[in-house]
């Protein structure tokens, strides 16, 4: 709810998925501004500060709650009916689409059935002035001309899947029950505080360590790359202004194959791209193309990327190289960590050691 600081109105924002990427620059974005107060609510304990961006703001505006939204949906829904927070943004999601064929049922119960449940207890809630919830354009497969927020979904992996299921059904709420919901879907955001095992500090990484860059299927898919504070932007901006039941794409007009991503990289540290890269093979059920139109939120939202790619990527190399020595002591492979499915024993899920031998590499994936 909002309150009075100093003749100044102070606005309550619940961030679920505090320690992903996109949801922790969300919130260091919105700490700029004093008169915000956030909530951070996430399955894990809060990360490494080199990892968490808010860190650098010393202020009591922000507190965080470990709360895994699957198996603690009550402690979550008890906390909102505590804070009553004016805005809520989902950044929460179990992401890897290779990973998710060998565990369908994590992934469905986690982006799909607790956001079903989330939005059923939120449909009532008069504190609630908008829903923001981040999906992805993978819910659309393969795009390879830019793609439209009415574009036809058409998912390739479970992951995009269960996104695309969450989707139809809190747009299908905003219909019936005028649910205050917004949804976002960006291309591939970059930038610092990113984790280690994507492209581009992955990428950084193995350049300074004389070490290879597997190009998947020979870096030939095709993507946009955002700045993550770009898309935090365009994400409070649809906060603020955009329509409930509306999407809004947040992309770049660069769209270009992966491995010219990497030859930029190459460039920025003097290596060559012939000999630092290994054309691995592709991944199952890899998109050939995101490519997708942000022409909506250009026009409802004044929304425009800002930050240059080759300026973006140099801010990158200089965050990984100011903080070298923290990078050498952390994982450069992507760990997946399960979270307890109600509605299965724990014994019947899947391990991941066929997972990981037959997808070895996909979690270091755009």
């Amino acid at each position: 709810m909002a309150a009075i600081l100093n003749n100044r109105m102070v606005t309550k924002y619940l961030i679920i998925g505090s320690n992903s990427f996109s949801g922790s620059d969300f919130i260091d974005f919105l700490l700029e501004d004093r008169r915000n107060e956030v909530i951070g609510i996430s399955r894990s304990p809060e990360k490494n500060p080199f990892y968490l961006s808010y860190k650098r703001h010393e202020t009591g505006r922000f507190r965080f709650h470990q709360i895994d939204i699957n198996s603690e949906i009550n402690r979550l829904i008890d906390l909102l009916n505590l804070e009553k927070p004016r805005f809520i943004v989902n950044f929460s999601a179990l992401l890897e689409p290779a990973y998710s064929w060998f565990n369908p049922v994590q992934w469905f119960y986690t982006n799909t059935i607790a956001i079903v449940q989330l939005a059923d207890y939120l449909k009532g809630q008069s504190f609630l002035k908008r829903y923001l919830h981040i999906s992805t354009p993978e819910v659309y497969g393969s795009c390879l001309v830019p793609a439209k927020e009415d574009a036809a979904m058409n998912p390739s992996t479970p992951y995009a899947a269960s996104k695309a299921a969450a989707d139809m059904h809190l747009l299908a709420m905003a219909k019936n029950y005028g649910f205050p919901v917004t949804l976002i879907r960006s291309s591939n955001v970059y930038g610092p505080c990113q984790q280690l095992y994507r492209i581009i500090p992955r990428s950084i990484i193995h350049l300074k360590q004389g070490r290879p860059i597997d190009l998947h299927g020979g870096g030939k898919a095709v993507r946009s790359f955002i700045h993550i504070r770009d898309v935090s932007r365009g994400e409070l901006a649809a906060l603020r202004h955009g329509r409930p039941g509306a999407i809004y794409h947040l992309s770049t007009d660069e769209a270009m194959p992966v491995r010219d991503i990497v030859s930029m990289v190459c460039a920025i540290m003097g290596k060559n791209f012939e000999q630092s890269i290994i054309e691995v093979p592709d991944r199952r059920g890899q998109d050939k193309a995101y490519v997708i139109d942000s022409g909506l939120a250009h026009q409802e939202l004044g929304w425009t990327a800002q930050i240059k790619l080759s300026a973006g990527l140099k801010e990158v190399k200089n965050w990984l190289e100011s903080h070298w020595e923290i990078v050498l002591k952390e994982p450069l492979e992507y760990k997946h960590k399960f979270s307890f499915v109600p509605a299965y024993r724990p014994g019947q899920l899947k391990p991941l050691t066929e997972a990981k031998t037959l997808v070895k590499a996909d979690h270091r994936s755009p």
